[in-house]
């Protein structure tokens, strides 16, 4: 076993995206976009041991079976480059018709499935390393994956919002699978029934089951989730946040996140070692590749005990105790790699013991969290069909959280501090006040509300003409007008009185040149907008 830091973080090349390590987990290969090269990062040591220039800008990378070779993609050029991973060199450069994003190659080692350009997959013989087949999928392909008997492949078409399955030993496809609106990247359990597809519009992971070719289940995450990954015993999936900087651990027996890791800045992909007892992730952003352990999941929880927690290890049959600390933890479940504990009452950070037959050792340690309080919310009122608009959650112990939702409506996790939470409004089943939960690793805060309106209207500026000069006093009329925040003439903000909800009156500012423009009111109900129309005064 590779004797890793947890926490580690390993500088590599500007803007690294895909991570594989070799069947043994000996070395990763990192595809680093902007430096046209491929890191190549040791295991054992978490150094970089050697730099692999490419013809381009790499993005992923896919290792063969065997471990000889490695498959790289380029987002910008039409090619896919092979890598001798005993010499460390690109030994072909393999030419196909337009931009490669994502490689997946066949258990048996015999084929590479491309996506390429604007629907189409490559079929690619390793053999010969040419491209044998052309399948087209649907439009924007972007992720592709095989399952473990190499029977289908899965490839995620972002525009149509779908996901194509490919019979391999046919190269057609055999089925399209709506799964919602823009998935790009996927992952697939050890074994084979289930695919994860994250879907970037919504932030959510769509869960595909593979015997039915169905979506069966819509996990939420946090903003801008990108590469699904599960862990060798396929008890998680470990998704990249991009926009919160977090990897979310979700537990696949109940399709609910269990965890948000803190990482670096734009983290992409994760790339587990084989025993399941630590990952890597690309931080694309920060320009680095960070180790995070994995031997305890949830690694925070309550002060107050409870939490379900996997430990993950070597040796660990027959257990007779797990201590938090000094407190003994309650087993439920227990295998030569991985228990299933329920965390006993605790405070700060303890380390995680387990005793067997063959002695005591340690596996990681735990966090215990202070339960959350909420303070604010701004703004506390916002559209009945959501906003992009970015709303504060201010409180205390709010680091690491997990969900927020306003009444029974998802909220966005974009950002997330001790004191402070950053989400995205999603939409509500209808209008109204609405409770603001927030769950932590140390428990659930409420006591904030949210006020979800119907959209606001404006129905008549009057009057609806006046000089370029300006200074021509409007009522605006419409519904929902009553939380306005501006008013504007043709982008220019006015000052403006709040009458009632149906009303408001402004002031025209000066304009340089004659037309209609519009008047936009904008408010938690959106920014509807009427017209006005300036005209010149005479003149000789």
């Amino acid at each position: 076993m590779a004797a890793f830091v947890p926490g580690a973080v390993i500088p590599v090349g500007d803007t690294p995206q895909g991570i594989a390590l070799t069947p043994d987990g000996a070395r990763a290969y990192v595809a680093n976009r902007d430096s046209n090269t491929v890191s190549v990062i040791d295991t054992v040591t978490n150094t970089v041991t050697d730099t692999i220039p490419t013809n381009a800008g790499p993005t992923f990378v896919a290792i063969t079976p065997d471990g000889t070779r490695a498959y790289v993609t380029f987002g910008g050029a039409a090619l896919v480059s092979v890598i001798d991973t005993a010499t460390n060199s690109v030994t072909t450069d393999i030419a196909v018709s337009d931009p490669t994003t994502v490689a997946a190659i066949t258990p048996d080692g015999t084929r590479v499935y491309v996506t390429v350009g604007a629907s189409t997959v490559n079929v690619i013989a390793t053999a010969t390393n040419t491209v044998t087949d052309t399948i087209t999928v649907g439009d924007a392909p972007t992720g592709v994956v095989i399952t473990p008997d190499g029977t289908r492949a899965y490839v995620a078409n972002q525009i149509p919002g779908t996901v194509s399955v490919i019979d391999t030993a046919t190269n057609t496809v055999t089925d399209t699978i709506s799964v919602g609106s823009f998935p790009i990247l996927l992952g697939v359990t050890p074994d084979g029934t289930r695919v994860y597809v994250t879907v970037v519009s919504n932030s959510t992971l769509s869960v595909i089951d593979t015997a039915t070719d169905t979506v069966t289940a819509t996990i939420g995450v946090s903003a801008q989730p990108r590469v699904p990954t599960v862990s060798p015993d396929g008890s998680h999936v470990y998704v990249a946040n991009s926009e919160p900087d977090t990897v979310s651990v979700i537990d696949t027996a109940t399709n609910t996140v269990v965890e948000n890791i803190g990482v670096g800045d734009g983290p992409t992909d994760v790339a587990f070692f084989p025993d399941g007892t630590h990952a890597y992730v690309t931080n694309t952003l920060a320009g680095t590749v960070e180790v995070l352990a994995t031997t305890v999941i949830p690694d925070h929880g309550s002060t107050g005990g409870g939490t379900s927690v996997t430990l993950t290890g070597h040796n660990l049959a027959n257990a007779t105790a797990v201590h938090f600390g000094t407190a003994l933890a309650a087993i439920t479940a227990n295998t030569a790699t991985s228990m299933t504990v329920t965390a006993p009452a605790g405070s700060g950070a303890v380390p995680v013991t387990v005793t067997t037959a063959g002695g005591t050792g340690t596996l990681g340690t735990f966090y215990y969290t202070p339960p959350p309080t909420l303070t604010g919310i701004s703004p506390a009122a916002g559209p009945v069909a959501g906003s992009d608009q970015e709303i504060v959650i201010t409180g205390r112990n709010l680091a690491g959280a997990i969900d927020v939702f306003f009444g029974a409506s998802r909220a966005v996790i974009q950002s997330v501090s001790d004191t402070q939470v950053t989400v995205r409004a999603t939409a509500a089943p209808a209008p109204g006040g609405v409770a603001v939960t927030v769950i932590t690793p140390g428990g659930t805060a409420d006591g904030l509300s949210y006020t979800y309106l119907d959209p606001s209207t404006v129905t008549s500026v009057s009057p609806n003409t006046g000089p370029t000069t300006g200074g021509t006093e409007v009522t605006i009329t419409g519904t929902g007008l009553a939380g306005t925040e501006q008013v504007t003439f043709n982008g220019t903000p006015v000052a403006f009185a709040v009458i009632s909800d149906t009303t408001l009156t402004a002031t025209s500012p000066p304009s340089g040149t004659e037309g209609t423009v519009d008047v936009t009111v904008t408010g938690p109900g959106g920014t509807p907008a009427g017209t006005f129309t300036y005209v010149a005064g005479p003149g000789i």
